[in-house]
């Protein structure tokens, strides 16, 4: 019965090393990148909707009542002509709003890129310590699938050994003793596997020092923009055209053309208040409580303590490997029962260790490709 249990648990941990963590994993990195898209689809639509305005000529109309003709009457009170009907339409055009479009749309897409590295480094700060470890959980994964089944042989063929008298029972606890303990950490690896499963995935292909540059990168754009259109409401360069009539008034020619320049005095003070603005935001961004940069630097520091622990440790279970392998190669070539055993519990010990030495190594590479390090 518990060599039916532990083939069932083995076929579980080989299916979920094979397809489960993959498939969970890219739904994962699926809704992340959704999630991304449609903001960056709102602040592009919200933008293009609004340069349209500032990007296309106006067409206007108007319709009222003038003084015009000859004046009538002596009196001084008697009004220059009489009201007469007027009619305007024509064209009109703010050629400043061509910049003002054209930012627009170049700060919603530095928006996007803001929002693509936050969402990154969210993901990230959300793993903290843990980040990475999939990739591990993976690796030890696949060596618990490969030495589980060997672990699972050698005891039954102690067992037979026993019920022959060719072993105590001392000799089969101690081994079911090692064994258990190898299937406690197939056990917690999948446990750990489905619920870093349930998480968003972490960033990949990127160092967080550098979605933390894109970060800030992209969030300073966005101010230098907004000032930018701050700037550009102080200028106004406008053409205006079009049918002007007044009717029982003669007219040679019922057209007009108007080009108009004008300038706010107070932009002699919007460069002081945007660098101020610029530089609060730079702070802002930087030191906020519940911000993801302060997190990311924090994160950065631990992630370091936590490679150099593992390389560390990664040399120490290496050299155990190595003196464990070296000790079977030697008790193999002896035949004496109680060599058997010892290469038996060498075995076990060896997979214990092979499946920790797989997940540090693993682990380290996915750090350093983070932190943007390289090992010795």
């Amino acid at each position: 019965m518990r060599t039916s249990l532990a083939r069932g648990a083995l076929l579980g941990l080989g299916l979920w090393a094979g397809m489960a963590p993959a498939e969970e994993e890219t739904g994962a990195v699926r809704a992340q990148a959704d999630l991304a898209k449609g903001y960056c689809e709102r602040v592009r639509g919200t933008s293009r909707a609004e340069a349209a305005l500032e990007m296309a000529p106006e067409v206007f109309a108007s319709v009222g009542a003038v003084n015009a003709g000859d004046a009538t009457g002596g009196s001084d009170e008697t009004p220059l002509g009489s009201p007469k009907l007027r009619v305007t339409a024509g064209l009109g055009y703010d050629f400043v709003g061509l910049y003002r479009g054209h930012t627009l749309r170049s700060r919603a897409e530095a928006e996007c890129r803001r929002y693509q590295a936050l969402a990154a480094l969210q993901s990230a700060v959300e793993h903290g310590s843990r980040l990475g470890e999939a990739t591990a959980l993976d690796a030890r994964a696949r060596a618990l699938a490969t030495s589980l089944p060997r672990a699972e042989a050698l005891v039954a063929a102690l067992r037979d050994d026993l019920r022959d008298g060719g072993a105590t029972l001392e000799e089969l606890n101690a081994v079911q003793v090692r064994l258990d303990n190898l299937r406690s950490l197939a056990r917690d690896t999948a446990q750990a596997r489905e619920q870093l499963a349930l998480e968003p995935a972490p960033p990949e292909g990127q160092t967080l020092g550098a979605l933390l540059s894109a970060f800030e990168a992209a969030d300073d754009q966005v101010e230098v923009l907004s000032g930018g259109l701050r700037t550009a409401a102080a200028w106004r360069l406008s053409v205006r055209g079009g049918y002007d009539e007044v009717f029982d008034v003669d007219q040679s020619t019922p057209l007009f053309g108007q080009l108009t320049l004008g300038y706010n005095l107070g932009h002699f003070w919007q460069g002081r208040a945007n660098a101020q603005a610029r530089e609060g935001r730079r702070q802002e961004t930087r030191d906020a409580v519940d911000g993801a940069p302060r997190r990311v630097r924090q994160l950065l520091g631990e992630l370091r303590i936590t490679e150099r622990s593992e390389q560390q440790r990664l040399g120490e279970v290496s050299a155990l490997v190595s003196d464990l392998q070296g000790q079977l190669r030697e008790v193999e070539q002896l035949q004496t029962r109680q060599v058997r055993r010892f290469r038996d519990y060498l075995l076990l010990e060896l997979a214990r260790l092979q499946a920790e030495q797989a997940y540090l190594g693993a682990h380290l590479e996915t750090l350093r490709s983070m932190l943007g390090s390289t090992g010795p």
